[in-house]
């Protein structure tokens, strides 16, 4: 991080001779400083955040920047949305505790085995396992669970995206075996955060996991949703500070979509364009990261995987639920590929992968720093 800030100066006089728009910067030389040198004051940052214009240019640099790391190559996580069950009453969030009109289900340890077994056969080699927090999974159904399929599939990684945890729970889940863990950190502001979240969540406590699951030896994943409810773009700007600060691995943002039975039902959707921007924005910060493509993309626009693939991402999650339960688990309105078997979702997103001209890899795609 010292590092980061260390060029901050010289940075702003860089920029300082650069010709006049809002903050005295030429958009097109904005990109280029933010290409080499990874960093850009705030001001200069919630410039490029708020204008369209130089979208294209912007592209160009993410496409260049993840083909000299990553080549073509787009890797494929099998995910498996596994309880819709959650303690939480996140009011954006379409299964949050107080939704009385969703219909909840958990899998089976069997089920989750199987939906492994399956996707293995298909060529995944990482399998991500995501639930809202269920006080059903306790830390010790939880290790269960990561040690048979670690067992079963010992070439594989394994992801957890289960919420919140004390750090000795994370321990024990590593030690079961997963290796991997995503968390959002939705928004590094604590007073947006408060407006996101009721009691007794804080921004605090969701960046202290962040930083125990980092500490404990697991490979991160962090983001936030682009367009929530009262966000600004200084808020923006805050959370790829705090990004900087966590260096997270992978870096998973999407628009923010409503849900009819949440508090925030008349709230507008995010804005694709500003999501593709973020997604270019990201991929110059850390051209190392793991940066999805993700079904609330392709859920806001026909082609916005393939569009996110183009600005910089270089990651997709196919899900390997159970048709039966995939309609179930809506975090927000229309999600896309919910009747879809396993097969037909690989299939489909090894298509709309190639069109948007790269290649899906089917190892276990570990960053490249």
């Amino acid at each position: 991080m010292a590092a980061i800030f260390s060029h901050r100066a010289t940075l702003h006089k860089v920029c300082a001779v650069l010709p006049q728009e809002r903050t005295g910067v030429s958009m097109s030389e904005l990109i280029a400083t933010l290409e080499q040198q990874r960093d850009l004051p705030n001001d200069l940052l919630c410039s490029l955040l708020e204008t369209d214009r130089y979208d294209a240019a912007l592209f160009q640099a993410a496409d260049r920047v993840r083909r000299q790391r990553y080549g073509t190559d787009v890797f494929v996580r099998g995910l498996i949305e596994f309880t819709n069950y959650c303690r939480n009453d996140c009011y954006y969030c379409g299964i949050r505790r107080s939704n009385a009109h969703v219909q909840r289900y958990r899998l089976t340890p069997e089920e989750i085995l199987a939906c492994c077994t399956e996707g293995y056969a298909l060529g995944f080699r990482t399998f991500v396992l995501q639930g809202g927090e269920d006080a059903f999974f306790t830390e010790q159904r939880v290790c269960e669970m990561v040690s048979a399929i670690r067992e079963r599939f010992p070439d594989c990684a394994i992801t957890l995206s289960v919420g919140e945890w004390e750090k000795s729970s994370y321990r024990a889940f590593f030690r079961a075996g997963a290796n991997r863990y995503l968390l959002r950190h939705e928004t590094a502001d604590a007073a947006h955060y408060r407006r996101l979240h009721p009691q007794p969540l804080s921004s605090e406590n969701r960046k202290r996991c962040l930083f125990d699951l980092k500490d404990i030896g697991y490979q991160v994943g962090s983001g936030f949703m682009v367009g929530s409810p009262y966000q600004t773009t200084e808020n923006l700007c805050a959370d790829l500070r705090f990004l900087q600060e966590l260096e997270p691995d992978m870096i998973g943002i999407g628009p923010y979509l409503t849900h009819k039975d949440t508090p925030f039902r008349e709230q507008p959707n995010g804005s694709l364009a500003q999501t593709l921007r973020l997604i270019g924005i990201l991929r110059l910060l850390f051209p190392y990261a793991l940066i999805p493509a993700t079904t609330a993309l392709g859920t806001i626009h026909p082609q916005g995987r393939e569009m996110g693939l183009r600005a910089g991402a270089n990651v997709v999650m196919p899900n390997l639920s159970p048709v039966s339960v995939r309609k179930l688990y809506t975090l927000y309105e229309d999600k896309i590929c919910t009747g879809e078997e396993s097969a037909q979702c690989r299939s489909c997103l090894e298509r709309r992968v190639a069109s948007a001209g790269y290649a899906i890899v089917t190892d276990i795609g570990d960053v490249r720093r």
